[in-house]
């Protein structure tokens, strides 16, 4: 497979992120730096897939059911973070390019991320640059759980993809249950929980579940909630029937319409277009291979730049099938039924705590 490399240095990939969250930038200096950054976007590609081989291998080794993604990041989250973090540059964002496992319970989190930072993994010529736990060690005020790895990719053979990073992000299932919900919420109603923003009610509330879902797995509650299962079951109860969430993001999933799920045959790259407003999930399939790659990236970068001024959601991933693709990025299919069902669990009382040491 024929796969991007980077045309440009460092200082010419920062100066295209000023460019990119400057307003005052001409329309022609801005698409000259949209062509900067997404080839050091797509240039990515080729240690995602390195990392990604290795991750499905590990994973599937620990848990045959685990599910496993990656994306290259979308410019408007590029833009929103630097922006929101003073003094960053572009080439120092260190999830341009991630992959994800999503595996079943919080044995399997730990057996998986025991195997990436035990002794055995020092071996890999690939550097660990850092770690964060959000599950075992810090959980966020937000109620957000996953583990972060973020590696320097480094080989002998392709010296040009070298210090490039690559995110690794390991969850549970309950993890990425609430992580949906929370995403379904913020491009439905233009909030911004996953970043600590939006709502005051809605806010507590994700804190809240995400504290039931620890309590449910053994881990650390999120800060500022109770360890009480009773208490937070009392908070939600009350919260529940304020927000009315249960029929907000059940409404959700009933009104969306999909466009272009009937041409899939296999996995490949995905283009998802979420329109919020017309309720529309818009798919398109390219083949995995180089040229598909490559229109791909192309019609990534067309479509954000069409609809930069829009509500519209739009990101590439990669799959190996439909179902996996309705698992693996269920915020765009609104699908939040995993999350609704736990809620109903903790409505009811049947919610059963972890004997998970």
């Amino acid at each position: 497979m024929g796969w991007n490399k980077p045309k440009y240095s460092k200082r010419a990939v920062n100066r295209a992120g000023v460019s990119l969250v400057n307003e005052s930038c001409s329309e022609v200096e801005l698409n000259e730096a949209l062509g900067v950054i997404n080839n050091w976007r797509t240039s990515h590609q080729f240690p995602l897939n390195t990392f990604q081989i290795r991750l499905r291998r590990e994973a599937k080794k620990i848990d045959d059911n685990c599910l496993i993604g990656q994306r290259i990041k979308r410019l408007s989250s590029i833009k929103s973070k630097l922006e929101r973090i003073q003094g960053l540059n572009l080439a120092q964002i260190q999830d341009i390019g991630g992959c994800r496992a999503i595996v079943n319970n919080m044995t399997a989190l730990k057996n998986l991320t025991e195997v990436y930072t035990s002794r055995s993994s020092r071996g890999l010529k690939h550097t660990l640059f850092s770690m964060d736990d959000y599950v075992f060690d810090k959980p966020r005020f937000t109620g957000y759980r996953s583990i972060h790895l973020v590696y320097k990719y480094q080989s002998d053979k392709s010296k040009i993809y070298n210090s490039l990073k690559i995110e690794i992000q390991f969850r549970t299932l309950l993890q990425h249950a609430w992580a949906t919900a929370v995403e379904t919420i913020d491009s439905f109603t233009g909030q911004n929980l996953k970043l600590g923003g939006g709502e005051q009610d809605w806010r507590r509330f994700f804190a809240l579940m995400s504290s039931v879902i620890a309590l449910t797995e053994g881990t650390p509650v999120v800060p500022d909630t109770s360890k009480e299962l009773e208490l937070l079951r009392n908070e939600i109860i009350v919260l529940e029937k304020k927000l009315e969430i249960i029929n907000m993001l059940g409404g959700f999933n009933a009104a969306l319409q999909f466009t272009g799920e009937d041409q899939f045959k296999r996995g490949g790259y995905f283009l998802l277009t979420l329109d919020t407003v017309k309720r529309v999930v818009d798919i398109i399939q390219y083949p995995r291979n180089s040229k598909g790659l490559k229109e791909a990236s192309e019609k990534y970068l067309k479509a954000e730049k069409d609809n930069r001024f829009t509500t519209k959601n739009i990101v590439l991933v990669t799959s190996d099938t439909l179902d996996t693709l309705r698992l693996t990025y269920p915020n765009y299919y609104a699908d939040t039924s995993r999350f609704i069902s736990i809620l109903h669990e903790v409505i009811s009382g049947t919610v059963q705590l972890s004997l998970f040491p």
